[in-house]
């Protein structure tokens, strides 16, 4: 229930459940707890806001992975510091005071019907650009996922939802609100959606729209109307899942909605970092995998190690912290040179 004075809403408990969100997400969410997210969210208001604070811990703690302890002994104490205790108010307690009894001077004198009508400024735009990828949670429970090299500006309004794709390569699961739709805009083209999960790609010439869930309005950003040709003639066309469509940047034309395969998506996809589950795969396998979905390349001096069995689960992007399983577990060093490791078997 959407009542902000509801007696029964506890602010420990919102603050708890959205810590514990808050991890839930940062691993990834399965289907059902995606369900549950967005049903928390939109059950009170204030879970949003106990989300957002949350969310800026985590950011805060998050500091700490730039520590290295071959950099020092101990991580810098500013990143944990409290912030400073501030006195302002009570220095500025007595101007505000003043200045509230101008204003009851004021409005006594020019009531309500004599005063300007209070002038809407515009949402504020989210600049978000991701050196290496990246996952936000949006603040109506929408995750972006971001490609390497990527930007997006978010612009939520109270009747829509706007993300821009100013470069790259972003992937979006939508917080389902049919009086609110989601819409991203790539160079020239309008990707519509309400509740549904979908990846697009910007480049200098193309914009590449992939849906995985649900289906899609791909429309013509300046002037309006579908860019899909119509399949049913009375109806609207809708990219729909596993469907892709590919718009040239100019001149931006209707085009027809194409299928593609499981293996395609994945291969689409492989940016994404995943959890990668091996049980006894010799490491030459794994390598294999990790060098498929990463810039960094894993090489092996020695092909003696091909062979070695691994048994561990890591994140595909974690390639620093599965170098460091093996230097502890197997005695392997590894020697970095620009975006190429190799790894050399134990002396």
């Amino acid at each position: 229930m959407n009542n902000q004075s509801n007696p029964s809403f506890d602010p420990q408990a919102a603050d708890l459940a959205a810590a514990a969100w808050v991890i839930k997400c940062d691993r990834d969410l399965t289907a059902a707890e995606q369900d549950d997210f967005f049903q928390w969210l939109a059950a009170d208001p204030r879970h949003g806001e106990a989300l957002a604070r949350q969310q800026r811990t985590w950011k805060k703690f998050n500091q700490l992975a730039q520590w290295r302890p071959e950099h020092s002994n101990e991580p810098n104490p500013d990143l944990l510091a409290k912030p400073a205790r501030r006195h302002a108010r009570w220095v500025l307690w007595p101007l505000l005071t003043a200045v509230a009894g101008i204003a009851l001077v004021f409005l006594w004198e020019h009531p309500w019907t004599h005063l300007p009508a209070t002038r809407h400024l515009p949402p504020a735009v989210t600049q978000i650009a991701a050196e290496t990828y990246e996952r936000r949670i949006l603040e109506d429970g929408s995750v972006v996922e971001l490609n390497a090299g990527s930007r997006i500006e978010v612009n939520f309004q109270p009747t829509e939802r706007h993300v821009r794709l100013v470069q790259g390569e972003a992937s979006f699961t939508v917080a389902k609100n049919h009086d609110r739709p989601f819409i991203v805009r790539a160079g020239g083209v309008d990707v519509r959606a309400v509740g549904t999960a979908f990846n697009v790609r910007l480049d200098a010439r193309t914009v590449e729209v992939l849906v995985t869930e649900g289906k899609v309005r791909v429309d013509d950003a300046a002037r309006g109307g579908s860019l899909l040709q119509p399949t049913v003639a009375g109806e609207m066309p809708l990219l729909v899942a596993g469907q892709k469509v590919t718009v040239e940047a100019a001149p931006i034309a209707p085009v027809a909605a194409t299928p593609f395969s499981s293996a395609e998506a994945s291969q689409v996809l492989a940016w994404k970092p995943l959890l990668l589950d091996f049980n006894s795969q010799p490491l030459g396998e794994v390598l294999a995998e990790f060098n498929r979905r990463n810039r960094t390349q894993l090489v092996l001096a020695d092909p003696i190690l091909a062979n070695l069995p691994i048994v561990a689960s890591f994140r595909s992007d974690n390639i620093e912290g599965f170098v460091r399983l093996l230097a502890l577990t197997s005695g392997i060093t590894a020697e970095r040179r620009g975006e190429t490791i190799t790894l050399h078997a134990a002396r």
